[in-house]
């Protein structure tokens, strides 16, 4: 009973009229856009817009594509694996890895007092590397460089390995630099001009539209 009740109740609030009428318009400005697109209307009979709006439409639609062509390339930046495309079988590996710890740190805990065999606690992980070319050239002139100093005759230096260190040592540098760089271009530019294309341009659009069905239910009211 009170279902109904409520149902009666939500039925008493909508003014149906109001409803007709909102419907009614919007039926009449869809038949006036299929009239007009398939060329049954003269164009005599359509309501010219004033030159300064039309002026203001082409700004609108010039900035929001501008937005949307640059936003569609420099939108790599959100992800530091840009130019570094092999990150793909590295992100597998640490997957498992984490997966594989996750596991072994539940058994670990959670089969203590039972009649299973409970393994030790997993080691830490690993803290998690950046995957950018720079970070990659890096890690592997640093590891080139280890491994040709370990096989090095004591009392003698490697000069390769050497030479490899020094390499590794510019790359960090360039590293550190290009992490500060794409955080620059997020903070400074990514976000500013997203949240430009969500809010201004859109409400823009969203006022388009409203002329838009405005004149188109002028004219066909205009036919009736």
């Amino acid at each position: 009973m009170d279902g109904w009740n409520k149902l009666s109740s939500s039925l008493g609030s909508i003014n149906f009229s109001q409803a007709g009428t909102k419907l009614s318009k919007g039926f009449n400005s869809s038949v006036q856009a299929t009239k007009e697109r398939l060329g049954q209307v003269a164009p005599d009979e359509i309501t010219e817009l004033p030159q300064e709006y039309k002026d203001l439409e082409a700004r609108v639609d010039a900035l929001r594509n501008a937005h949307l062509t640059f936003l569609k390339i420099t939108k790599v930046y959100d992800s530091e694996t840009y130019d570094y495309p092999t990150q793909i079988q590295e992100s597998i590996s640490e997957l498992s890895s984490h997966i594989g710890y996750n596991l072994t740190s539940f058994a670990a805990s959670n089969l203590k007092g039972t009649n299973l065999p409970a393994p030790n606690a997993p080691n830490p992980l690993p803290p998690a590397q950046h995957k950018t070319l720079p970070h990659a050239l890096l890690r592997s002139a640093s590891s080139a460089s280890n491994v040709l100093q370990s096989a090095t005759v004591q009392g003698k230096e490697d000069g390769l390995g050497r030479a490899l260190a020094l390499y590794a040592q510019g790359w960090e540098k360039v590293a550190l630099a290009r992490l500060e760089q794409d955080a620059a271009i997020r903070e400074g530019f990514l976000a500013p001009w997203q949240t430009t294309l969500n809010t201004s341009l859109a409400v823009a659009m969203k006022a388009r539209q409203a002329v838009r069905v405005s004149r188109l239910e002028l004219d066909a009211a205009k036919q009736t």
